[in-house]
Formats: C-alpha cells, structure tokens, sequence
C-alpha cells in the first residue's frame, strides 16, 4: 500500500534533479566545436509601452467643465452620446465617452462636390527645407538635460501637396483657405475633411474655402524633417508655405488665395497642431483662426533655442501671459488618455493633458476667444473624436468671418 506514495516521491526528486542539472548546464560555457552550426539569436522582446494613464475631468489642473449634452441624473461628468458643445459657446467642454459621427462628415445627396487636386514638390528646390532626418533617437545632452544631442543627416524628401477647391469658388475671386498638416500622400485624399467642407460650404455654415494640404517632410520629433517644421518656435515655417507652398497652388490651379488674415485658418494634430498655432502667433498679419486636436505644446523643440527653451511649453509657461492678446481665435482638443511623458527627457514639461489644460487656461486669463474640447475614452487625435467633433469645429472656428 506504500509503493505509489514512494514512486510519486521518487519522481518528485527525479523532477527536481533534472532541472538542477539542466540549470547547472545552462550556466556552464558551452564547449567550443568548429564544425557547429552558429547558434540561432534570440532577439529581446520589444518593451511594451505602459497605457497611457486616464486623466479626470475633475482632475488636477483642469478646468471647470461644461458637459455637452448632459446625461439626465447622471452622477459622472460624462456627455450625451454624439453630443458637441454649443456652436456659439466658448470656454471649456466635456465630449464622450460615447462618440457618433456627425452627418457632415459623408457624402449627402444631392450636395455639390469640390474637386480635388495634387502637386509635388521636391526638397531639392527648397530653400527653407532641404530635407534632415536621423537614424537613432537622440540622447539627452549632459550639459543641458532640456534637450538632446541628435545625429542627423541630409534626407531629401517630396511632399505632395492636396488640395480642395469647392464647386462654389468662382475663378479671379480671392478665396479663403484653411491650410493642414500632415496632408495626404500621392493619390490619396482627407475624405473626412473634404466631405465636411462639402456638406458645411453648401449649407452655409462656412465660406466656400478652399483646403491646402501640406504633407510634411518625414520623419518625427527632434533630428527629422517633420519635427523640424512643427516643433520650431519661429514663423519659419509659415514663411516656407507662404513664399514655396501658397504661390505654387495659385499658379497651378487658376485660384486666388486671399491675402486677408481674417479669412486664413490652420489646423492640424499632435505635433501639427502647435505648427498652426505657431503660424498664427509668430504670424498673426496672416493666420488668425486655428484648430487644435492633441496640440504637442510640450518641450519638443530641437535644435534647442535659448530664447525658447522649453520649446511650446513656453507658450502656457509665459509667451502668450506676457504678450499683449493677439488677434488669434482657436478652437482645441485633448484627450483623456493623450500623450504622457513618451521620451527620454524627464523635464517635466512632456504631459500633453496639463499642456492643453494650460493653454486653455492661459487663453481664458487673456481674454481669447477660445472653445476647449476635452474627451473621454479617447486617445491622441483620436479618429472617433475628428469625425464627431470636426464639423464642430470649423463651423466654431470661421464664426464671424466676412470677405472683404
């Protein structure tokens, strides 16, 4: 009656020296055989980035919000689905959880279709971008941990530009337009935006204007081409579209973009998103209106600029404090699950969230005229957020525009 007791003992041991001399094996050098077969290379597993933490609307730093659409008797600051703030309000909103696409955002019946047209231009002929990228992340400088030391080279590029001319637009008149970021690449277009000024234009709830989209450079962040264009703090950028972009696109397809700041509006995401803002603050005499989704207004400028040094932080931190009001009307996103913290700098000034919160908050403290959107169960330029919440937006941003 004691033998299966005793087996199960004996294998139990056997089990454990077993692995005891497996283990011992393992650590010992393997002996050296000439004719072996080179061992295969394990590669390490790619690390995981942790989820973005969700912030609160009620958490710390954010602004006292309004809900669009509240849901009756709830107990939690969340939106009616599919509902947007007022179109006439401003200050600070809650969207979400529960997203659904605005009707303008497809193609209605019966509504009068803009075409759409593409160009490409080389880096080449530039005189503002010959075109930089890198092969490996920067490492943070020892001398100056706001930055990093990055090795970049020559990366020549063609950026295709797109662009939307509404059936509305009357050749020899000067039109409005709206310039974005990020556009798309050859033989491609922006359906949500290009549906959405279709439907808005034809229902009179925006200027018949039309949609330059500039694809950018390459790349990403410091040492690349795009990073190099949307996180600069300077107006060069608005200067390469003015003097390189706008002349071409008047030239190529027969139209005539207005000269009037009032009727000029920028709009983009992420890192796009601080260069339409840029282009209005270091060029209010040509862009005053800006649509704003997960705005990088965090420390991501490179090279570094002393009188700049913590790159679009600077912006909420003191530039737009210390400077009398500009003539700047903006329309802005983030999401509660935006961008935290996502390099190696640990400057403090890398929390998309508190970035945008601060901007809002800066903007109300100046008197501007602003309308802040924060959603829920979102991430960064979240595409359900764009398709409710984008007809919104441009209807907000052109209110009060009249040509001239």
């Amino acid at each position: 009656m004691r033998i299966i007791p005793l087996l199960r003992i004996a294998v139990v041991l056997g089990g454990l020296i077993f692995l005891f001399t497996s283990a011992r094996a393992a650590d010992a050098p393997a002996p050296v055989t000439p004719a072996a077969e080179p061992a295969a290379v394990k590669l390490a597993a790619p690390a995981v980035r942790p989820p973005m933490p969700i912030r609160a609307p009620d958490g710390p730093g954010a602004p006292r919000f309004h809900v669009a659409g509240e849901k009756s008797g709830a107990t939690a600051l969340c939106a009616a689905p599919g509902a947007n703030p007022p179109v006439d309000a401003e200050g600070d909103w809650i969207v979400g959880p529960d997203y659904v696409p605005a009707p303008e955002t497809v193609v209605i019946a019966g509504v009068p279709q803009g075409r759409v047209e593409q160009i490409t231009l080389d880096s080449v002929e530039s005189k503002f971008y010959p075109g930089i990228g890198r092969d490996v992340f920067g490492t943070v400088d020892p001398a100056n941990p706001l930055t990093l030391i990055v090795q970049t080279h020559a990366a020549p590029y063609k950026r295709t530009i797109t662009v939307y001319i509404p059936s509305q637009y009357v050749t020899g008149t000067a039109a409005p337009f709206i310039v974005t970021h990020d556009g798309p690449g050859p033989g491609k277009s922006d359906p949500l935006l290009v549906n959405t000024l279709n439907n808005l234009i034809a229902q009179r709830r925006v200027p018949a204007m039309i949609a330059v989209m500039i694809q950018n450079g390459g790349g990403d962040a410091q040492g690349n081409e795009r990073g190099l264009e949307y996180d600069t703090m300077s107006g060069r950028f608005a200067e390469f579209i003015e003097a390189e972009v706008l002349p071409v696109v008047e030239k190529k397809f027969g139209v005539t973009l207005t000269r009037d700041p009032d009727g000029r509006a920028a709009m983009g995401g992420s890192s796009g998103a601080a260069a339409a803002f840029t282009m209005a603050w270091y060029h209010p005499e040509w862009y005053r209106r800006v649509v704003s989704y997960s705005g990088t207004y965090i420390n991501q400028q490179w090279p570094y600029d002393p009188v700049t040094p913590g790159g679009a932080w600077e912006y909420h931190n003191r530039l737009i404090e210390a400077s009398e009001p500009k003539p700047i009307r903006i329309w802005m996103h983030v999401s509660d699950r935006d961008l935290y913290n996502p390099n190696v700098l640990r400057d403090g000034m890398h929390d998309w969230v508190t970035a945008n919160h601060r901007m809002a908050a800066v903007f109300k403290a100046k008197g501007y005229h602003y309308q802040y959107v924060f959603s829920l169960n979102s991430g960064h330029v979240d595409h359900k957020v764009r398709e409710q919440t984008l007809p919104l937006a441009l209807e907000w941003v052109w209110r009060g525009y009249a040509a001239k």
